[in-house]
């Protein structure tokens, strides 16, 4: 694969992500993909279904990408997080490292700067 699909297909994540569009989102990940974000690790459309439908419908999140980096199948993200927790708006700088297999998103690791346990 090379770069610009690499980076498509973590840019349509983001996009999908950002619409809080859950069928869009799932259709760019692999069928076994894996997720990790702190203690949390989602692995398979069906985690990942849950996941991301619960983060949507209770934290109302959104990503803002400032950097992108690509080597091959390899995606490097740094974003803000901006999100709703317990009523209050808060804003996280993260990191994300991804691997792409045929246009979608086979793993992802993300890193939250402090905590990444939200409450």
């Amino acid at each position: 694969m090379d770069h610009p699909e690499a980076a498509a297909a973590v840019r349509a994540h983001v996009a999908a992500f950002n619409a809080r569009d859950l069928d869009a989102l799932m259709a760019g990940f692999t069928a076994d993909a894996s997720w990790v974000t702190g203690t949390t690790t989602a692995r398979g459309r069906e985690e990942l279904t849950a996941l991301f439908a619960d983060a949507m419908r209770h934290l109302l999140p959104t990503l803002t990408l400032h950097e992108l980096l690509c080597a091959h199948d390899r995606v490097a993200c740094q974003m803000t997080e901006t999100l709703t927790v317990e009523g209050r708006e808060r804003t996280f700088p993260i990191a994300g490292f991804y691997r792409v297999r045929d246009g979608r998103i086979a793993s992802a690791k993300i890193y939250r700067e402090g905590s990444a346990e939200l409450t």
